[in-house]
């Protein structure tokens, strides 16, 4: 059975033929259903195996044709809002094996180990509730950059054209939001992304009419000009930290082990859970170009908001961002409302997660690349849909559970929990969440104020899946078995 939600967002797919539209539609939905399990096991048979991996295989079956129509019910998602951040960003796709690797992969940070790229720009509401894709693109590295003396690449990276260089994406994604805010004339539309995407270009970028805001996070020290009251610091800390402290705020911040020993940056380096004050700072700075552009560029006024620890503790850094925006910074609560936004970056992260760990994309099995790269495609919808069904249950907990869930899935998964006949009504979308998470491990315990996560979601919906089947074979109100 084809779930209600996988025909909807399917609904524009044109792979040039209805055999495989239909396909891609069930693989959606098979998949979605049993997200960790292998290819084999979430479609559940022989011949359907046997039909994916010929899917797959199909020359008319692409990665940008798969993806087609998620992304076009993304722009009408987006559509219903009054604010949507756009948040990219990078990550690695490990196809590395032990014995035969995978073919046309390519090599990650050394020749010793294969892999893809994956640059992801996808949208999210203010709160977190991802929309869809925007953009999604995937790429391998040439072996033959690799075999070259590391004189050599510095040369040729330091002479490169943006254009050639890796780091346009962050360009490109720049000008594909600008064109979506264009389409979507009702909806404020701010791009937002980690310090990776700091490259002057995009500052530069030209901004008259502009119909999309941009939030980033700095990591260069890049020196501003002194023609300005707010810029009469060397760098852009330097200067920020001139001007008064708007507001103070608790946060929590988060422990981790740094993955080398001999790590010495700031934000690699091992580090003690804890709760830490921070101080909030905002001016309007003006950038100078840096000396060793590809091309001349001119000077550019930007919106800094600093957010800075006030007292760490001994032997450790202080948390810090240094956010850099076109939004406006007139009032301290427009400065919150930038923090805000960027905290929503760290949805990406999750969703990343969920990709590798929820659906275990980097363990399917494929000989070619080409072949993988559609069941990818495939998998980030999938991977969507979860988070969405996570996030929903926050953002929406009174929402009823059929706006999102059939009929056999709530009933089936209550009465398993409850063992007792589902009511006539269909319970909140929180309440069904909750016992969709117990099924894959959540401690449902009275009075607990945290909602399921993304891990015990998705396993809990791989079991829902399951006991559905169960229902709409042999529940009531089927025919009984002969």
């Amino acid at each position: 059975m084809v779930a209600a939600w996988a025909s909807e967002e399917m609904g524009t797919a044109d792979l040039q033929d209805k055999r495989l539209n239909a396909r891609l539609t069930r693989l959606v939905s098979d998949l979605a259903d049993r997200p960790v399990a292998s290819i084999p096991a979430a479609c559940g048979g022989h011949s359907e195996t046997v039909a994916a991996y010929r899917f797959f295989d199909n020359p008319q079956v692409t990665y940008e044709r798969v993806l087609e129509p998620h992304m076009q019910a993304t722009r009408q998602r987006m559509a219903a809002q009054e604010v949507v951040l756009m948040v990219n960003d990078t990550t690695e796709l490990d196809l590395t094996r032990p014995r035969q690797q995978v073919e046309g992969a390519g090599p990650m940070d050394s020749l010793s180990r294969c892999g893809a790229f994956l640059h992801l720009l996808e949208s999210f509401t203010v709160d977190g509730t991802p929309l869809g894709a925007v953009g999604a693109r995937i790429w391998t590295r040439d072996p033959e950059y690799f075999k070259r003396p590391q004189q050599e690449k510095r040369k040729r990276r330091k002479a490169a054209a943006i254009e050639d260089k890796e780091s346009f994406r962050w360009l490109e994604d720049l000008r594909l939001a600008r064109e979506v805010a264009q389409e979507l004339p009702a909806v404020q539309c701010i791009y937002v992304a980690d310090s990776e995407s700091d490259i002057y270009h995009l500052f530069a970028e030209p901004r008259g009419q502009r119909p999309v805001d941009w939030l980033i996070r700095a990591c260069q020290e890049r020196s501003v000009k002194p023609d300005l009251p707010a810029s009469d610091g060397r760098t852009i800390r330097e200067a920020v930290l001139t001007h008064p402290v708007l507001f103070t705020k608790q946060i929590t911040v988060r422990g981790r082990r740094a993955k080398v020993a001999c790590e010495t940056s700031a934000r690699k380096v091992s580090r003690q859970s804890r709760t830490a004050q921070v101080a909030v700072r905002a001016a309007r700075v003006t950038l100078r170009p840096p000396a060793n552009m590809d091309r001349p560029l001119p000077a550019t006024q930007v919106n800094v908001v600093l957010v800075r620890e006030v007292d760490p503790p001994p032997n450790q850094e202080p948390v810090e961002w240094i956010l850099l925006t076109t939004l406006p910074i007139d009032t301290p609560e427009q400065v919150r409302q930038i923090v805000q936004y960027y905290t929503v970056r760290w949805m990406i992260e999750i969703l990343f997660r969920t990709l590798k760990s929820g659906c275990r994309v980097e363990q399917r099995r494929f000989e070619h690349v080409d072949r993988l790269l559609p069941c990818v495609a495939v998998y980030l919808i999938v991977t969507w849909r979860t988070l969405m069904v996570v996030r929903m249950g926050r953002s929406c907990p009174d929402m009823d559970c059929e706006s999102l869930f059939e009929p056999s899935e709530w009933k089936s998964v209550r009465m398993v929990i409850h063992r007792q006949p589902p009511p006539r009504r269909p319970p909140p979308l929180a309440e069904l969440l909750r016992l969709i998470g117990q099924l894959g491990g959540y401690v449902n315990r009275p009075g607990r104020p945290d909602m399921p996560g993304p891990q015990t979601t998705w396993l809990g919906l791989q079991r829902m899946g399951d006991l559905a089947w169960a229902w709409d074979t042999f529940g009531p109100g089927t025919a009984a078995m002969s």
